[in-house]
């Protein structure tokens, strides 16, 4: 993190120690790839969005004049009064500026930050108070929140958007006025909320407070103020955390996306404390949703809630699964426990629901995101406008896309990790070293490296040998060196490199299937860590029928009858019948009348009707 950020910080408890360490982002260069090209479409829009327009309520509420006018959706409509997310994306918009400063050091990411910054400072000064919120009602509402009234509306939530985006500015783009609102702000949390017991403040937390845990806790970390920390605990709602951590699942029911931010911040809170209960509930929850609850795309939920894994057969072909949020907090969740114990079963998740469902979550054409992208046979993905759709995964869609380098490598004193096969280099600046690594995958399941060291170095390189490929060859200057016949785990190879010295992890890619306990004749089709989608065509559908405002309507557009093929057989035996095209990743199978269905990577679907889940024949 930038040097100044840390600047003011007080003396603080040694934190648990991580086994591994993220490298900066500014280390890290993305060279040509999807992945490039989804971050490229997202600076665009980015800068074509007005900061007076998002600040124009936060202006309002101060008894300012707004400069611009409010933007639509989630952002004004009278619909969400009762929810009121009004603000919520100005502080995704921070975060994802913060990001892009971070990836790119355009200086005008780092000007709208500052700019943004100075406007909320002055809301502040205007109010006579820290608290900055562009919701209906404003401070009242947070008040009678505070004091335990009913209320229509998720003032924490909203404000932990403000809190991390804040934040972010701090850590990422060493944004001095940031730092100025943000710690005036956490100081305004903590008065108001010191009045409240215990039992109080537990049942305030009954509604959505998004990270409010991980938030106070990362503010401890940045200042070394007690109160910060001790905030973060009471932030942590022991009626999710206690089940979790007796290694109880009571999830059935849940808003998914209410939880998982908790839990990030659970984790965050044992950092800050050192106590095990926190983190041994963030590591069963991440077990339970990642390996019983999640689809193959990595994605989970029905209608935005956690379901009984005995129905999923009632809930799998739902429009409405895989919310989008859900799969980038639970990115951020599995990011956070890797560093502490660095197994590839984490990498091996995080790669899934990367390609799958974060990638894939972007109309490549337009940079817009998706809120849903539910299986329902002959759907399609629905993205967001760019003016009058705010929705939640509208914000963290605009994070997702420019943060890509931050989870490619990782190390520790003497190991270079490499979690994802991404064209790309990263710069280890303590060893003299500089490692690229060009790869064609997952066109080709294989990728090279190369060293380029100011003088020769004894490092290890740890290549991560995913689950999905059965065997996994090393070559290095182009001789083999190390055959793996441990999918889900590391190949180590520990040498004095030098400048020049190659490297060549070659995988297995073929075809697989998935399909849940309860419902073995319900699958999905797999080319290693790539779900394969059948690709429908466009029939019965308009151009620019896929760019939606209200995403509560989501399985009423474009529902026009469609029938879908079939397959039929042993799910074992149909991956046999699974045959390349000679395009690139594109493969056909056969339906039940014959006719070849051709399937591709979800993540390359775009405006046109997908299956992902077969109902066997």
């Amino acid at each position: 993190m930038p040097a100044a950020a840390w600047a003011q910080a007080k003396a603080i408890s040694p934190a648990p120690a991580t086994m591994v360490q993220p490298f900066d982002m500014a280390d890290v260069t993305l060279a040509d790839s999807p992945f490039l090209h989804a971050q490229k479409m997202t600076e665009a829009y980015l800068m074509r969005l007005q900061p007076d327009r998002l600040l124009a309520n936060f202006r309002t509420n101060a008894g300012l004049k707004p400069k611009a006018p409010v933007y639509g959706g989630w952002e004004s409509e009278p619909m969400w009064d009762e929810i009121n997310c009004h603000g919520h994306t100005l502080g995704h918009y921070l975060s994802a500026c913060a990001l892009a400063y971070r990836a790119t050091k355009d200086k005008r990411y780092r000007q709208r930050i500052d700019y943004i910054a100075n406007e909320l400072a002055a809301c502040q000064k205007a109010a006579g108070t820290g608290l900055v919120c562009a919701f209906p009602k404003g401070p009242a509402l947070v008040a009678a929140h505070l004091r335990g009234e009913p209320i229509t509306g998720v003032p924490w939530y909203t404000l932990h958007k403000v809190y991390a985006g804040l934040r972010d500015s701090v850590l990422l783009a060493d944004s001095a006025p940031s730092r100025a609102v943000l710690i005036r702000l956490a100081d305004w949390g903590v008065v108001a909320t010191r009045p409240l017991s215990d039992e109080q403040f537990e049942a305030m937390l009954q509604t959505e407070y998004g990270g409010m845990n991980e938030v106070y806790a990362d503010l401890y970390f940045m200042t070394g103020n007690e109160d910060y920390r001790a905030l973060s605990r009471r932030f942590s709602q022991k009626a999710v955390m206690n089940p979790l951590v007796k290694g109880q699942d009571h999830l059935d029911g849940m808003h998914a996306n209410t939880q998982i931010p908790k839990i990030i911040g659970f984790q965050r809170v044992f950092e800050a404390t050192g106590d095990d209960q926190y983190r041994n509930a963030a590591a069963f929850f991440w077990r339970t949703v990642a390996h019983t609850r999640a689809f193959a795309t990595g994605g989970h939920g029905d209608g935005e809630h956690f379901f009984a894994m005995a129905d999923f057969d009632k809930h799998v072909f739902s429009a409405k699964g895989s919310e989008t949020c859900c799969q980038h907090n639970m990115l951020k969740l599995t990011r956070a426990l890797f560093l502490h114990d660095p197994r590839a079963e984490y990498a091996d998740y995080y790669e899934r629901t990367l390609y799958n469902g974060i990638l894939a979550s972007q109309d490549p054409d337009s940079g817009m995101a998706t809120y849903f992208q539910g299986a329902r046979p002959g759907y399609m993905k629905l993205y967001h406008t760019p003016e009058d759709s705010f929705w939640c995964c509208t914000g963290t869609g605009m994070e997702n896309h420019v943060k890509y380098r931050d989870s490619i490598y990782f190390h520790d004193d003497r190991a270079l990790y490499v979690n994802l096969f991404i064209p790309s280099s990263v710069t280890w600046a303590d060893k003299g070293a500089v490692l690229t690594q060009a790869t064609r995958f997952p066109e080709a399941g294989n990728t090279e490296f190369r060293w380029k060291l100011r003088q020769p170095t004894e490092l290890t390189l740890k290549l991560r040998h995913p689950k999905w490929s059965r065997a996994a060859t090393l070559l290095v200057n182009g001789a083999e060196v190390q055959r793996s016949d441990k999918p889900g785990s590391y190949a180590d190879v520990t040498r004095t490199w030098k400048s020049g010295d190659t490297v060549e992890w070659r995988m297995v890619m073929e075809p697989g299937v998935e399909s849940a306990p309860a419902a073995p004749d319900i699958v999905a089709f797999t080319y290693g860590p790539l779900v394969l989608a059948g690709a429908l065509g466009r029939e019965g559908l308009a151009p620019g029928a896929d760019i939606i405002v209200n995403e509560r309507k989501y399985g009423e557009y474009n529902d026009t009858p469609f029938q879908a093929p079939t397959l039929s057989g042993e799910p074992e035996q149909l991956t046999k019948t699974i045959t390349a095209t000679g395009k690139p990743l594109e493969f056909t199978i056969p339906a039940a009348d014959g006719q070849p269905v051709r399937l591709i990577p979800y993540h390359r679907i775009a405006h046109e009707r997908y299956a992902t889940y077969w109902k066997l024949a």
